[in-house]
C-alpha cells in the first residue's frame, strides 16, 4: 500500500494535527510501513479460527447487590465548600 500526501493531510485534519511540510515525507513513510505490516495479516490462515469478541475468556465480575446504610446528610455535606438548607450549593451553569 502506498500512502499519498493527500492521505496524510486527511489523517492530519481528522486528528487535528499540524504536520510541518519538511516532516511530511517522514510521516508518509511511517504510515506506509504500518499499513504494509498490517497487510501481512491477510496472509494468515484464519479458516479454522472461531470469531471472538474478546481475546480472553470473560466471566461475570459483578458483585451481589446488597443494601448498605448510606452516609447521613451532615457527613456528606461536611466537606462541601458551599451548602444551603441541607443541600450542596453549586454555581449556576445554565442560563434562564
Amino acid at each position: 500500500m502506498k500512502v499519498t500526501k493527500k492521505d496524510l493531510e486527511n489523517v492530519a485534519v481528522l486528528s487535528r494535527l499540524s504536520i510541518p511540510e519538511d516532516e511530511q515525507d517522514k510521516y508518509i513513510g511511517q504510515m506506509d510501513a504500518i499499513l504494509t505490516y498490517m497487510d501481512n495479516l491477510s496472509a494468515v490462515d484464519t479458516e479454522n479460527v472461531k470469531p471472538t469478541t474478546y481475546a480472553l475468556p470473560m466471566a461475570n465480575v459483578f458483585r451481589e447487590d446488597v443494601v448498605k446504610p448510606s452516609l447521613d446528610r451532615e457527613a456528606a455535606l461536611s466537606n462541601a465548600p458551599l451548602k444551603e438548607n441541607g443541600y450542596f450549593k453549586v454555581p449556576k451553569v445554565l442560563e434562564d
